[in-house]
């Protein structure tokens, strides 16, 4: 695929024919995610009936991912974005094609289905900082506020709808009531033709700058001249530091602590979706809004992240004390809107400020921090409610987020941080 600089017309995003190949090849693609999503879980189960081999297969997709998000980086920007991109797409089809021809073969076993649910995460650690470095490459400046509100919320729509399509894929059932092995293989297949679609709609795309190949000092090298990066940017240290902050006290909760708080007060599994839904529905309000409010940002970008934290901090508190779904559910659409506005401004942010030689890894470095810290943010919140109520554990997260706003407002530079599009 050539990658050399070709102008791009179009007065409107959405006349931009880069982000249009972006926006559907990615819609396609995450959709296809969601089968996969739900047919790996369901075949580990189904031949096991074992929650330790489930939790083994979850492992292994995201161990890898986590481990190796930042070489990923590396690679993506020492071999061009939309070349590793292409390769994990092509990847990614040929291990779920592999799973269901497995499956209509009968040959299907766990040892098999671990090896899978590996290599698809390995493959996710180089496709997930790729992914991130090529829009900056295809849109212009002036559009990219904008283009990751409406690819981000695209992603989040996913999300809602796709769970719904690939249950009524899988809802063929087998003689011991397991979902049947063809639901399952059509569900991998449907996956894998995703990934063919975007891999083809990736290969209209036509960069507008042409990155130079890097030079060849050694995936090392390369990987600490992209940390360096970070360290020397101090508004970049002092952001990815926070966030790791951020990451810690807030990912816990959400994964254990909420899940216990419907068990515990509401009405269980019912009021767990309908907070997870609220959740759901206000981030995509928020990216929504972020695309539309963009400008505002121009010179507050760094105090408007600290405050909306704070609230943040504020609304994990209150929850803390609901004693109904729907006071939940109304402070959770608010979190989730100031979450999904500031995800957007924040990866805007990042994309305009990193040359784009070393976008991948400063990326990659970004979503390592949550990555990383989200299992042993579960583990210490675990841990931690066994001598805590779960009242009082949002009231300690949500404390120590606040704590942690006020912290940097008055410690450090990211106050003055302007916003993207000052840049």
């Amino acid at each position: 695929m050539t990658t050399t600089a070709t102008p791009v017309t179009g007065d409107t995003l959405m006349r931009n024919t880069n982000f249009r190949w972006l926006l559907c090849g990615g819609l396609v693609s995450m959709l296809g995610d969601q089968f996969s999503m739900l047919a790996l879980p369901w075949l580990v189960l189904g031949l096991t009936d074992d929650s330790l081999s489930l939790g083994i297969s979850v492992a292994l997709m995201g161990g890898p991912r986590a481990v190796l998000i930042i070489l990923g980086g590396t690679m993506a920007d020492r071999y061009a974005p939309v070349r590793v991109m292409m390769i994990s797409k092509f990847a990614n089809a040929a291990i779920l094609l592999a799973l269901a021809t497995l499956l209509l073969l009968g040959q299907a076993s766990l040892p098999l289905v671990y090896a899978a649910a590996l290599a698809l995460g390995l493959a996710s650690a180089f496709s997930i900082p790729a992914g991130t470095a090529i829009l900056p490459q295809a849109v212009p400046p002036r559009f990219l506020q904008q283009a990751n509100s409406l690819q981000m919320g695209v992603r989040q729509l996913t999300l809602l709808a796709g769970p719904l399509l690939a249950a009524l894929v899988l809802s063929s059932k087998d003689s011991h009531g397991h979902t049947s092995s063809s639901a399952l293989a059509l569900a991998f297949a449907i996956d894998a033709l995703t990934f063919l679609l975007s891999a083809w709609t990736l290969s209209k795309v036509r960069l507008l700058t042409s990155t130079a190949p890097a030079a060849a000092r050694g995936m090392w090298m390369e990987t600490k001249a992209g940390l360096a990066l970070v360290w020397r940017d101090v508004s970049l240290r002092s952001c990815y530091g926070y966030w790791a902050v951020v990451a810690f006290f807030v990912l816990g909760p959400l994964q254990v602590a909420l899940p216990m708080l419907a068990q515990q007060r509401l009405q269980g599994a019912a009021a767990l979706g309908l907070l997870l839904g609220a959740h759901g529905a206000g981030t995509l309000l928020g990216m929504l809004a972020s695309g539309i409010a963009g400008p505002w940002l121009r010179h507050h970008f760094g105090a408007v992240l600290l405050l909306a934290d704070a609230m943040v901090g504020l609304l994990l508190m209150a929850l803390g004390q609901i004693s109904a779904s729907w006071q939940g559910a109304v402070l959770l659409l608010l979190a989730g809107a100031l979450a999904g506005y500031l995800q957007v401004a924040i990866f805007t942010w990042i994309q305009r400020r990193v040359p784009a030689a070393m976008l991948g890894r400063a990326m990659a470095l970004f979503m390592a921090i949550f990555l990383g810290l989200a299992p042993l943010s579960a583990a210490a919140t675990g841990w931690l409610m066994r001598h805590v109520s779960v009242g009082e554990l949002f009231g300690i997260g949500g404390a120590m987020l606040l704590a942690a706003a006020v912290a940097a407002a008055l410690f450090t530079t990211i106050p003055g941080i302007a916003g993207p599009e000052s840049r």
